[in-house]
This record gives structure tokens, C-alpha cells and sequence, in this order.
């Protein structure tokens, strides 16, 4: 039984309406002189990008702009960035600017500028030898929590799979949050960023408690303890709250607001606990299908509580007092099915698929889906209750 845990976070946090006119005293403080800015073609054409470099107008600063990220960036798309990078821009600090996508881009060519290689030479977790070229994280969306966690995503092309960097050295060394940047978001982006960060909120809170984490020497994610259930839960309430709102009212800036404060504390939670199974089994899916990261954690999240819900009775009813659920006669099962069909309706409110068939999966798939996901150690572990392949294929028919 382990008797410690740790508790790691990005070094400096930003956050409010209006925050990005403070990034220039944030440049100062790191006394950069050369910055390079990464972002992708859509946050530059929406204008985000206008308002870092008036952000920036009045500092003694050298600012390259890079907007060629693309989604899950593919390994050959960030060795063409670091050259860049490299040779002609030779940044003090980076700005990833946009989705997860572009701060993992950033974080990854902030890696290779300090220790070189290739982002593949780096896969799996704690294979970062040391710090990364100073960077901050600007989200634009709600959901990823990538401003503040150990983790970058990256596609390897040759080999057809999604690959992870995670070390702790990845963190940015400052976060900045500006919920503002996020009134221009469409409502489905809205919806599928802001159910993702409900799924690492729920698994952050649900994940087996640190002290039954089966795993050799200082894992990276740990499973639950005492702060990560504060951020969790807190998380949790503010993204159930304010997702509808902020989904069917874009410009209500206070919801804006909440949902990129319970992303945050989402991430902050999630990237020191780990997420479970719906992530894993959210993996194998997405080879399958077009349906962004966030869809698959929402859609397979009510059928993952449910499944969890036999060993994680309290924590249930937490959940459920959150869904406005009145618990106090219930049983486990009540409670269980309660929240599952409170989760289902939740998902229906901002638009999201609720099955599987919806997005074109199959019951002679469920197999496949099941072992795939079966093979994902490092998230299987943190699942409070361990699944054993029948498992996985009655929870993926429940879900069809």
C-alpha cells in the first residue's frame, strides 16, 4: 500500500476576463526577447492571434508566428515546426496559443528545442530528461486542461496511432486563461470540449484512491487523494452548472467563464490522478470513427459511471446531489440509475450522441473495441474497479 502522493501544477496561473492584456508582464517576468507563437489557421483567422500580438505592441519583443498546427498533430508536422523553430527563430519562450492540439504542439517543440531528437524518442511516460524551453499556454477552448497537465498527444502517421509524451517537465511555466477568447466558440465545439472536461473531472474524482495504485516506483498518475478530490469535485459542479448554458447561450460570458475555471481545475486534478476507462476505451474508438476526443469521453461516460458505480457508492451520491438528485431514500442501484439517466439527458441538452450506433460503430465491432482497450495498462489501473473483457463488451452493448 503506498503512503505518499505528490501533487505537481504549472508553475504560474492567470486567470479572468480581459486576463491576455497581461501577457506582456508575464514575457517580461521571463525576460524573453525572442518568442515564437504557435497556433493553428482557424484561432489566427477569428482574430485571436491580433489580440497576443496587441498584447505584446508596447514590449521590447522579437514575436515569430507559426499557425500551421492541424488537430492531433502528426509527428512529421512538429519536426517541420522545431526546424523552423530552431533555425530561424531560436525562441527564450514559446506561446501555444488555441485547442489542445496547439499547446501540445508547443509543448513538444519546446521539448526538442532543449534536448533534440524526435517526439517519438520521448513516448510513454517520465522519458523527458530534464526542462523544456520556457512556455506559456493560452486556451481558446474549455476542455482539454492541456494549459496546465504533463501530457502532450501526437500522432504517429507511419504506425497509424495516437502516441503520449507525459513527464511532468512537460508543464507550461505559465498558464494563462482568458475566458474571453472563448465567446467565439460554435456550440458544438463548445459542447464537445466542455463534455471532455466533465470526463476528466469524473474520472480525476472516481479514480482508485492512491493508496491501491498497483504500480512500480513513482507513477505519473497516482489515482485519487485528498487535493485532487477538492479540485475534482469542485470542477464537476461548475462544468454541470454552466455546459448548457454556455452551449445554447455562446456569448453568456459568466457561464464562458465557469466552464473554463472547471476545465482548469479539471486538468489540474486529472493530469496528477490519471484518467480510466472511458478514456481507454475512448482510444480505440477513435480509430474507428470521426467523432472528436471529447464526444467519445461524454457519450461512454454515463455507461463508465454506471459500470463504476458498485465500488464508488459515496462518491456517487456526490455526483448525484450535484445532478439536483434527491438521494435520500434511494439505494446504491437508485442512485446509480439516477445519474445515469441524469448523464444521458445532460448529453442530449448540448447536442452530443448518446450511443454508439449513433456514431456508426457496430456490435461485431465490440470485440475488437473491448481488447484494444483492454491492453491500456496505464489507464486501466486508475479505474476503481478492474475490467475484465466481458466487462468492456457488456458495457459497449449497453452502450449501442
Amino acid at each position: 500500500m503506498r503512503t505518499t502522493w505528490d501533487y505537481y501544477s504549472t508553475g504560474r496561473i492567470v486567470f479572468g476576463n480581459g486576463s491576455i492584456q497581461r501577457l506582456g508582464s508575464v514575457i517580461d517576468r521571463l525576460q524573453a526577447k525572442n518568442v515564437l507563437l504557435i497556433t493553428d489557421p482557424g484561432v489566427n483567422k477569428a482574430g485571436i492571434t491580433y489580440q497576443v500580438t496587441a498584447a505584446l505592441r508596447n514590449h521590447s519583443i522579437d514575436l515569430t508566428l507559426y499557425d500551421k498546427v492541424v488537430p492531433e498533430p502528426p509527428v512529421d508536422t512538429i519536426m517541420e515546426c522545431y526546424r523552423f523553430a530552431a533555425s530561424q527563430v531560436k525562441p527564450d519562450v514559446i506561446i501555444g496559443l488555441g485547442g489542445g492540439s496547439s499547446m501540445d504542439m508547443a509543448k513538444v517543440v519546446a521539448l526538442l528545442l532543449a534536448h533534440g531528437g524526435s517526439p517519438l524518442d520521448y513516448a510513454g511516460e517520465n522519458q523527458v530528461p530534464g526542462p523544456i524551453t520556457p512556455l506559456i499556454a493560452i486556451p481558446t477552448t474549455a476542455g482539454t486542461g492541456s494549459e496546465v497537465t504533463s501530457v502532450a498527444v501526437v500522432t504517429d502517421v507511419e504506425n497509424n496511432l495516437k502516441v503520449g509524451i507525459s513527464d511532468n517537465y512537460l508543464r507550461p511555466s505559465v498558464a494563462l486563461l482568458d475566458p474571453e477568447l472563448t465567446i467565439g466558440l460554435p456550440p458544438y465545439v463548445t459542447a464537445c470540449s466542455g463534455i471532455d472536461a466533465l470526463s476528466h473531472a469524473v474520472e480525476a474524482y472516481m479514480s482508485m484512491d492512491y493508496k491501491y495504485i498497483q504500480a512500480e516506483g513513482e507513477p505519473l498518475f497516482q489515482g485519487s487523494f485528498p487535493l485532487s478530490n477538492v479540485l475534482a469535485l469542485e470542477a464537476i459542479k461548475l462544468i454541470i452548472k454552466n455546459i448548457t448554458l454556455a452551449v445554447q447561450q455562446g456569448s453568456n460570458l459568466e457561464a464562458r467563464s465557469n466552464m473554463m475555471l472547471g476545465s482548469l481545475l479539471a486538468g489540474l486534478a486529472f493530469s496528477n490522478t490519471g484518467t480510466a476507462i472511458a478514456h481507454a476505451l475512448a482510444y480505440p474508438l477513435g480509430g474507428l470513427t470521426k467523432s472528436p476526443h471529447g464526444e467519445l469521453t461524454g457519450l461512454l461516460l454515463p455507461y463508465v459511471m454506471k459500470f463504476n458505480s458498485t465500488v464508488e457508492v459515496e462518491k456517487m451520491k456526490e455526483i448525484a446531489e450535484l445532478l439536483d438528485i434527491n438521494t435520500g431514500q434511494m439505494n446504491r442501484q437508485e442512485v446509480a440509475q439516477s445519474v445515469f439517466e441524469a448523464m444521458l439527458q445532460l448529453l442530449d441538452h448540448i447536442g452530443l450522441p448518446k450511443t454508439l450506433s449513433e456514431i456508426g460503430i457496430k456490435e461485431e465491432q465490440v470485440t475488437e473495441i473491448a481488447k484494444k482497450a483492454l491492453t491500456i495498462e496505464r489507464l486501466i489501473r486508475i479505474n476503481p474497479r478492474r475490467p475484465k473483457l466481458e466487462d468492456f463488451e457488456d458495457l459497449l452493448k449497453l452502450a449501442l
